[in-house]
């Protein structure tokens, strides 16, 4: 009897229940019952992530949210997908898990990242009803939003949030990777 090559064989599947009482290191999404691994654990994708989670949270009160980094959030009833930094408004009740939109889905790319495998996960967010997509590229120091319309890349050097004070000044996120 011949053998195939583990590549061809399908990830296990893996309960809903069992991946929410399993904890990964680093945190993994779940997607129709597959564990699909981030990547993460760079310096300067760390850098970028607590200057983001620093910044919302300092400016917490001003801008009336709350700001989390990798809080799974479950985007379709068989899907979690774990941002790298998430925005939700002031009061807007959470469990375990984000079940509602967020205000604001940070992805932050690493070295291995390329923009086109993200697209299946901006498809969950825009699903789900996520309002504001931004992904970051620190080898580049480029910014990026998404809407259903595609990616676009941020050329004003700063990110907003229409209607609120919320103001993100590139050029300061990417000093850090200076530092």
């Amino acid at each position: 009897m011949a053998t195939l090559p583990a590549s061809d064989f399908a990830a296990p599947l893996v309960s809903l229940e069992e991946y929410l009482h399993t904890s990964y290191h680093p945190d993994c999404d779940y997607v129709d019952g597959r564990i699909e691994e981030r990547n993460v654990g760079e310096k300067e994708h760390s850098i970028l992530q607590r200057y983001l989670t620093f910044l919302f949270m300092l400016k917490r009160a001003e801008w009336g949210v709350e700001v989390f980094p990798e809080l799974r959030t479950q985007t379709h009833p068989e899907t979690f997908r774990v941002p790298d930094v998430l925005v939700v408004r002031a009061g807007q009740s959470i469990d375990r898990y984000l079940t509602e939109p967020p205000l604001i889905a940070i992805e932050i790319l690493s070295p291995e990242d390329r923009l086109s495998r993200f697209q299946e996960r901006i498809d969950d967010y825009l699903d789900f009803g996520v309002e504001h997509i931004w992904i970051l590229d620190p080898a580049s120091r480029r910014a990026w939003t998404a809407d259903r319309t595609g990616l676009h890349l941020t050329q004003t050097g700063e990110l907003t949030v229409s209607e609120t004070p919320i103001r993100l000044v590139l050029g300061e996120l990417f000093a850090e990777l200076d530092r």
